[in-house]
């Protein structure tokens, strides 16, 4: 399949699944976006989606919760200008469809636009970066148990210290299918998977947490007892090594950030600051600096849609728009903004495929996939050999940014202390202070060893959460303010 081919198997499984059991077809679908065009607006669309989602989760060795949901619905969608317009159905029906299409031109002012609705539906081009599997039929209800017991018997064996281990599995199957004024229709299958492991370690009366797990747009047979092996071992790891840990130091110091998940501060600091509507309003740090250095040379950032089999990867946007990898900062210079199609065209730039929603009763936004650093040329221990006293961050928990400024605090869940350029001892309750535009200019080494993150990202935004991916390699940063639990 070329790139950008109509991926027509996925857009007959999803008008077999949400148009023809409720009368639907393309003409109806016409008939109401031209029913919003009787007035004047410059665009519409219909956002149809069914979802089949379940959890697992055990602890103290047996399943505990089970859950399963099916939801199905449409969004009708119209734009006048800046102004949106947006009802939503879980009822899909052509009486549904025009009602919402009636609901939405409430925007629009009287008489007949220059705009008009295409006569007929094309097929539109997207990506086939995963499988349109059904992850849920992909393992019956046993298996399913067996392979969180399993994973749990794994962790305990790792350690006598493990005194309880919880685990969770997670899968759903998406099918979306996307209907414009312009008279494109696509349609996309997103299968999803999750397992997430936490473990907790008891030494002399203290306890303390580890945690692990990964997943992407596969079905349950990723799991391989390789991989359960893999999360587990990291989540005991974390667990033992939080026994020894010490408390923080306090201050300005050298940081080194490990690769992989550590990028979720990427994500936080500078990649909602790189969001177009936050932009073309005004309230970015980063708004009308495209072409200023924002970043340290050497500092390449891109948001990548287009990664096969990964959580935060799309063959469409939805909006129907193919995904692709934007440049966001290129060697310390900023060059674009992740764009979802209304902020594009009253910002006068290009679309990047970047329209997300957490579901068919939400509007579409400007949102991260995978956004990641790229990598540099030094080696990782070379970096670590480099810093006399400093922090080595390898994993995060928690963290907040305000866009407005790029202010950001994030805790460490496993960091340890650097000395005369060897990892010394681990430490807790490190939180990292700082500003994302002001870090990014303190970047003085970039390691070779570029990492995406296991599989777990979810970011929020406006009430709305979505599947994305984070990563980068080992970096050096100078100067970042530590908030510490050392008196």
């Amino acid at each position: 399949m070329s790139p950008f081919e109509p991926n027509l198997s996925s857009l007959a499984t999803a008008r077999e699944i949400l148009l023809t059991p409720f009368g639907l077809d393309e003409a109806k679908l016409v008939k109401a976006l031209g029913a919003m065009f009787s007035h004047k607006v410059d665009y519409a669309d219909l956002y149809f989606q069914f979802t089949k989602s379940e959890g697992w989760s055990l602890e103290e060795g047996i399943v505990k919760t089970g859950s399963f949901s099916i939801d199905q619905g449409v969004g009708v969608r119209a734009v006048a200008g800046d102004k949106t317009a947006f009802s939503y159905s879980d009822e899909i029906s052509e009486a549904a469809l025009l009602d919402a299409a009636a609901a939405t031109r409430t925007i629009a002012r009287a008489g007949s636009g220059r705009v008009k609705v295409a006569g007929r539906m094309q097929p539109a081009g997207g990506r086939a970066l995963y499988l349109p599997n059904d992850p849920l039929a992909s393992l019956d209800a046993a298996d399913k148990v067996r392979l969180l017991e399993k994973i749990e018997q794994i962790a305990r064996a790792k350690d006598p210290r493990v005194v309880q281990v919880m685990a969770s599995l997670a899968g759903e199957y998406d099918v979306v299918l996307v209907a414009r004024s312009d008279g494109v229709l696509a349609a996309d299958i997103r299968p999803l998977v999750r397992m997430s492991i936490t473990v907790i370690a008891e030494q002399n009366g203290r306890r303390e947490m580890g945690s692990s797990g990964g997943g992407g747009r596969y079905h349950y047979g990723y799991f391989s007892e390789a991989l359960l092996e893999q999360y587990a071992g990291e989540a005991v790891k974390s667990a033992l090594v939080n026994l020894e840990a010490r408390p923080a130091p306090a201050g300005p110091m050298t940081i080194v950030l490990g690769p992989g998940w550590p990028g979720v501060l990427l994500h936080e600091a500078v990649g909602h600051g790189l969001e177009g509507d936050f932009n073309r309003k005004g309230s970015s740090a980063f708004s009308g600096r495209i072409g200023e250095r924002v970043a340290a040379k050497g500092v390449t950032v891109v948001d990548d849609g287009t990664l096969a089999d990964r959580r935060g990867s799309l063959n469409i946007d939805d909006e129907g728009n193919p995904t692709q990898c934007t440049t966001l900062i290129e060697d310390g210079v900023l060059k674009g903004y992740i764009q979802d199609t209304l902020n594009a065209r009253l910002m006068k730039m290009p679309v990047t495929g970047n329209a997300r929603r957490e579901s068919f009763a939400h509007l579409p936004m400007p949102r991260m996939t995978n956004t990641y650093m790229l990598a540099g040329d030094k080696d990782p221990g070379e970096i670590l050999a480099s810093v006399k006293h400093g922090l080595y961050a390898v994993n995060f928990g928690g963290g907040q940014v305000d866009i407005t400024n790029g202010k950001f605090v994030f805790s460490a869940s496993e960091a340890y202390m650097i000395e005369d350029g060897k990892i010394s001892y681990p430490v807790k309750g490190a939180t990292l202070i700082g500003n994302g535009p002001d870090v990014l200019q303190r970047v003085s080494m970039i390691g070779n060893d570029m990492r995406l993150d296991s599989g777990v990202g979810v970011c929020g935004k406006e009430g709305q959460s979505v599947p994305v991916g984070v990563g980068q390699p080992t970096l050096r940063i100078e100067g970042v303010t530590v908030g510490g639990t050392a008196g």
